[in-house]
């Protein structure tokens, strides 16, 4: 996956706010290639001279990849139109008395590209069929959050979260300025090392390749400020460092899903003690308001389960979590017990915005309008996938189930 940019694209399936003639804040639909979200915002409020706070969006997207997607900010439309950034097309734009919020959003829709497959034509449609069946028996696949959520050449952002909810915000901050890493490129791995080993903010400024520049606004806030490590992460956007703690939060959640599978616990039927999240008005699954399954109302929750109108759940911890009873339950407070983590640890006094109340999430991850064709060009065979799934919901989760191999294949 993701040779080119090309092979992996996606468009937001959104709900946006209504057109109003008159009104102060411009919807647009933009088209990006290859650009990060942090640094995309970051070019917009540089080229538009707006603050990064004047622009939403209603979710985070892969950086190697087309992405299609809503922003709003709040300045005139034909600003907006006027926008000259390599890679970044405005498709349409228009005003509105709203923004763009996370609930805008419902799912998106993808189109992915597998290549180098060493498989003959028909071996590859009798893999994919037995694969798709599997999916189809199971409905879905295992709701995993992906490898971007934690870094997938460097795998430390739920990491960071980890000590931030633990209270170490110093070694939060070193765990993503200094700490390197063998699989990192040599200029970024020499220059963690040295910060490390001298802790000197000021000459790190002066070494610190520049297009690490998150790191460097958070070593440009220790220069200033020594020892103010809660203000450093501060620092950083607000969608970056509730990244740090969300990302704790899926590895807790990731562990619990895993954990049922390996006690052989179905991830899409019910048992006794499990919570499952019906779908609201808007056809989605109702993450803060889940049912508890009973002796008593256990047949009716396999029901509403096998009909696709309800999702059995696991724990995103937080503050306000809904623990779940039975084995589930076991298996969520195991988890917890190893993490040495409580609800209370998510709130988050010393940095701003980032408590995090909890939720419910699905365990099983639907797929919707699954279609797939076998191609040919000049490089060998290509596998070609078009798919939507659930908001929340990683493509990259999905294609691990495809294509079963090493981490940074998908």
């Amino acid at each position: 996956m993701k040779r080119y940019p090309s092979d992996f694209e996606v468009d937001e399936i959104s709900e946006p706010p209504d057109l109003k003639e008159g009104g102060g804040i411009t919807i647009a639909r933009i088209k990006a290639v290859n650009w990060e979200t942090n640094r995309l915002v970051r070019a917009f409020s540089k080229t538009l001279g707006i603050s990064r706070s004047h622009i939403k969006f209603a979710g985070t997207k892969d950086k190697r990849a087309i992405t299609t997607r809503l922003f709003s900010f709040n300045i005139p439309v034909e600003t907006v139109k006027g926008m000259d950034i390599p890679d970044v097309e405005v498709l349409e734009a228009y005003p509105s008395n709203r923004e763009m919020e996370l609930g805008n959003l419902k799912g998106n829709h993808f189109r992915i590209i597998v290549r180098d497959i060493k498989r003959t034509p028909l071996e590859i449609q009798d893999i994919m069929g037995l694969l798709v069946k599997d999916i189809e028996d199971n409905g879905g696949f295992p709701n995993y959050f992906g490898v971007q959520r934690f870094g997938s050449v460097r795998p430390i952002t739920h990491l960071v979260g980890k000590n931030i909810v633990h209270g170490d915000i110093k070694e939060a901050v070193l765990s993503y300025i200094a700490r390197p890493r063998d699989e990192e490129d040599p200029d970024i791995k020499e220059a963690r090392k040295r910060l490390e080993e001298e802790m000197d903010f000021e000459k790190a400024l002066r070494y610190y390749p520049t297009k690490y520049l998150f790191e460097r606004a958070m070593i440009h806030h220790l220069k200033r400020r020594p020892e103010d490590w809660a203000g450093a992460i501060d620092s950083l956007p607000d969608n970056l460092k509730m990244l740090f703690v969300h990302a704790y939060q899926s590895y807790i959640f990731n562990r619990i899903i895993s954990k049922r599978i390996e006690k052989g616990i179905p991830l899409g039927i019910p048992i006794t003690g499990d919570r499952i999240l019906p779908l609201n008005k808007r056809g989605l699954p109702e993450h803060y308001n889940s049912i508890p399954v009973t002796d008593d109302n256990i047949d009716r929750m396999k029901k509403l389960v096998s009909t696709g109108k309800g999702f059995v759940s696991g724990l995103i911890i937080g503050m306000e979590s809904e623990m779940a009873q039975g084995e589930m339950g076991e298996i969520e407070r195991e988890i917890l017990e190893q993490e040495n983590v409580h609800p209370e640890d998510f709130n988050i006094t010393s940095i701003s915005n980032i408590s995090s109340r909890g939720m419910r999430r699905e365990t099983i991850a639907p797929v919707f309008d699954l279609k797939w064709r076998v191609k040919e060009d000049n490089t060998g065979h290509l596998l070609e996938l078009d798919f939507s799934l659930f908001r929340g919901t990683y493509a990259t989760s999905f294609m691990r189930e495809i294509i079963k191999g090493h981490i940074l294949d998908y």
